[in-house]
């Protein structure tokens, strides 16, 4: 178990543009966003709405922007160990054991060596995969290398994971399987999580919100309080309703999207990657 209580994450007018003047390409615009502690909540939108930007500056990763991203009365300014995260591809070296890649991340953990190998082995253990410590990413499937990936960001106890798009590159099997295993874990484990994705249907069963977001520039459209019981069912027509309202919401803005292209052909079309 986590031995640190959850932490909420206050995203405050938050805007990020690359290049300077009339060329400056704006790829977030004026978000704010109160995410509550031990909540999970699934930022959704197109390819090019900024959200894994959003994600990378909530990590630390990118610090130039304006705004402010506060967690625990600190203003984020560089990465922490109290922020776990997932990315989309593994990332594994690919030179070292399951294990070892998750002790990798302990490298600078104020840990003895016996207390890292105990962390090791209960976040394998939490990842399903015993039996597997000794394995290289190239003997595990796509799913297992996730799991590991998973561990990963979560063997420092951080009070909060990000995850970026981190079942995007699986068939609908596996992605189904880690998607129940990563609310297996976020039931345990009770830390903040904010996933990113462009899949309706994972926002909607992961998610205790759904944000939405449009783009060019990245904005929040709307918050949706998903509000169903769990464990949720994708056949429940509560959760259809639901779907449907917010991928008639996306349609609604590409049908705009493509009348202002008509008008303007500066303006190229909206690049929705919808996956349900």
């Amino acid at each position: 178990m986590s031995t640190l209580e959850p932490e909420g994450i206050d995203i405050l007018h938050v805007s990020k543009r690359y290049g300077a003047g009339d060329s400056a390409l704006v790829v977030l615009d004026d978000v704010t966003l109160h995410v509550r502690p031990g909540e999970f909540v699934s930022v959704l939108g197109a390819s090019g709405c900024g959200k894994s930007t959003l994600l990378r500056l909530i990590a630390g990763l990118d610090a130039g922007y304006s705004g402010a991203i506060m967690m625990g009365g600190e203003r984020v300014r560089d990465t922490s160990l109290e922020r776990g995260i997932v990315f989309q591809d593994h990332r594994l070296f690919p030179w070292l054991t399951a294990a070892q890649n998750i002790l990798a991340a302990l490298r600078n953990a104020p840990l003895s060596a016996r207390q890292k190998d105990q962390a090791v082995a209960e976040h394998i253990a939490l990842v399903g995969l015993n039996g597997f410590e000794h394995a290289y990413p190239h003997q595990l499937s796509g799913g297992m290398a996730q799991r590991v990936a998973i561990a990963r960001g979560l063997v420092n106890r951080p009070r909060v994971l990000l995850l970026d798009e981190p079942f995007g590159a699986l068939d609908a099997l596996t992605r189904g399987r880690l998607q129940n295993e990563l609310l297996r874990i976020w039931e345990r484990e009770r830390i903040t999580m904010i996933l990113v994705t462009h899949d309706v249907d994972e926002a909607i069963y992961l998610g205790d919100r759904v944000v939405t977001m449009a783009p060019r520039p990245g904005r929040i459209r709307r918050i949706v309080e998903v509000g169903l019981p769990r464990p949720r069912e994708r056949a429940d027509p509560r959760f259809a309703r639901l779907r449907n309202e917010i991928l008639a919401e996306f349609s609604e803005a590409t049908t705009l999207a493509g009348s202002e292209t008509a008008s303007n052909p500066a303006i190229p079309p909206e690049p929705w990657r919808m996956a349900w």
